[in-house]
């Protein structure tokens, strides 16, 4: 029998501090609620408060993804935590997660593909279940704590990036057209310095000097060109489903890269797919990164949104400028 990966069960964890538009009003001294509002929907976000870390957020989503799928941690035989905000440079989040989780039989490593990270940890952990009979379940959780580097004073950024972890549970199955279909990865790195945290490594490590200059926070260096993620991501999808000789409308769910909803209308637009197939959550969560995509299907999930056999396509796109795409039967 062919093996392959399954999605069985998802869960997700923001934070309980909710930031609302109106602090950025008093913290700028301007109205910017109405611009998030009427231009990407963002009406708040969560923040971590001052005693949380990318584990902590890691942890308690992890506890609802084996809890909706009735499983233990002792259980899993893998855990790939996808973040580009570490709980340290070294060791890996992921390890830090295992050992508070008592995974105890589960290998461990982290994926940097910053926000492009969930779907490239999805393709990893499903091609380890596919080739080698030792993996059976492995949990793959996308995580974001970007707050904590952020420039309060830098409009560009403090209004949009929040925090948050989700993940999926991923089981292998015999079960003949499900689970996992296909997927592709793709990075342009001529975007590599555009966008990203670049002090604290080993090209600028932290001096009192980087501190000063801030370079140790969040930056936006240059602005995208606005099409680049339409086009990228349309590219993306017509291929794969040409792949599996599907057009783009039996799809049933598109999760995309939750940074700018008008990108993802118009991606669905040139693709001829009803814009209801493409489920958001930026209202309520602004942009959390890695973690954006696993939280939409999560959510989606718990609204009863996702049916068996439905067609999902998850494609995320982050600073590298690295993108992702992965389609599952579910």
């Amino acid at each position: 029998m062919i093996r392959n990966a399954k999605i069985v069960a998802s869960g997700m964890y923001a934070p309980e501090n909710v930031i609302p538009n109106s602090y950025f009003n008093k913290l700028l001294g301007e109205d910017v609620d109405t611009w998030l509002r009427e231009n990407l929907t963002i009406k708040e976000r969560r923040w971590c408060n001052e005693n949380q870390s990318t584990a902590d957020l890691c942890v308690e989503a992890a506890k609802r993804i084996l809890s909706n799928a009735n499983t233990k941690a002792d259980q899993l035989d893998l855990l790939i935590i996808a973040t580009d905000t570490p709980e340290y440079i070294s060791p890996s989040t992921a390890s830090v997660v295992q050992y508070r989780l008592g995974a105890t039989k589960a290998g461990t490593f982290d994926v940097n593909t910053a926000c492009a990270g969930f779907v490239t940890a999805l393709d990893i952990a499903s091609k380890y279940i596919r080739s080698d009979k030792k993996y059976n379940k492995i949990l793959v959780i996308g995580a974001y704590a970007m707050s904590k580097y952020l420039n309060l004073q830098d409009k560009k950024t403090v209004t949009l990036f929040a925090d948050g972890a989700a993940g999926v549970l991923l089981e292998s199955t015999t079960e003949e057209g499900t689970g996992f279909l296909t997927s592709s990865l793709y990075t342009e790195g001529q975007y590599c310095d555009w966008m990203g945290i670049y002090a604290g490594g080993t090209h600028k490590p932290i001096t009192q000097k980087v501190l000063e200059e801030k370079d140790h926070l969040l930056k936006f260096v240059k602005k995208f060109p606005k099409e680049t993620n339409p086009i990228t991501w349309t590219r993306m999808i017509k291929e794969a489903c040409t792949e599996l000789n599907i057009k783009p409308d039996e799809i049933n769910h598109y999760f995309i890269t939750q940074i700018n909803i008008n990108s993802i209308w118009e991606t669905l637009d040139n693709l001829g797919v009803d814009r209801k197939k493409g489920h958001t959550i930026m209202e309520h969560y602004a942009y959390t990164g890695s973690a954006c995509i696993p939280m939409a299907f999560d959510d989606a999930n718990k609204k009863g949104l996702i049916k068996k056999g439905d067609l999902v396509l998850f494609i995320g796109s982050g600073g590298g400028l690295a993108f992702a795409l992965s389609i599952f039967r579910i």
